[in-house]
């Protein structure tokens, strides 16, 4: 097929041991650890799921400088665990939802805080906050099949060697499985989907120079340096 101007490259994560996986889509799971909810002002006892989204081209690979985003000065961490499909559907089970799993790997979402609290203020959409360019750093995912369904483990942030963020997966209030099955209710998924599941407490700013080391247990770490 012939396109009226050149198409866009398909955005990817590097796989371990394999060819590249082709991104879809990126949801992200909003306050999904209790700590963090408590910490962003949330009871998280009261909120079911809800999800924002990144664009495609917002992954970055590990390694890579990642330049300090325009209109910000509250520029903020969040490590997770990043869950890639390669099965689809709608209103799928719990039970049957892990069947939709490719593979896992460890993400960060960063994030624009000002304008985020500037939007909460105003009511308005949080997409500029967070699916803004190079927002998405994501680590190479591991295979279901090297892996497992990672359900605990730690899960840590550290900034220039010091642990910023810390918690388990164990505390997750949707686990993957779940939030697969509750999303699926909302929007039609596809091979390709990438499901950043939420962080831990301690999200906090980064700056200039900035190293940052993300981790989950069992996968690839995500290192990044703030350009």
């Amino acid at each position: 097929m012939s396109f009226a101007i050149p198409a866009p490259a398909q955005a990817t994560v590097a796989v371990v041991g394999g060819a590249p996986f082709p991104v879809r889509r990126i949801y992200c799971v909003g306050r999904n650890y209790a700590a963090h909810a408590r910490e962003m002002g949330h009871d998280p006892d009261r909120e079911p799921p809800f999800f924002f989204m990144k664009p495609a081209d917002a992954v970055v690979p590990t390694d890579s400088v990642v330049p300090y985003p325009a209109a910000t000065a509250d520029y903020h961490h969040e490590i997770e665990l990043v869950v890639a499909l390669s099965g689809g559907g709608r209103d799928i089970p719990v039970e049957k939802a892990l069947e939709l799993v490719f593979g896992y790997a460890v993400g960060l979402d960063m994030t624009r805080r000002d304008l985020q609290a500037q939007a909460k203020k105003l009511g308005r959409p949080w997409d500029m906050a967070k699916g803004f360019d190079q927002s998405a750093p994501c680590a190479p995912i591991v295979p279901v099949a090297q892996c497992g369904h990672p359900d605990k483990g730690a899960v840590w942030l550290k900034v220039n060697g010091e642990v910023r963020q810390q918690g388990d997966l164990s505390d997750l209030i949707w686990n993957v499985a779940e939030t697969i099955s509750y999303l699926s209710g909302l929007v039609e998924l596809f091979p390709g989907d990438l499901i950043y599941t939420g962080t831990p407490e301690g999200v906090g700013a980064v700056i200039k120079g900035d190293q940052l080391q993300g981790h989950v247990d069992g996968l690839p770490d995500i290192n990044i340096t703030i350009g």
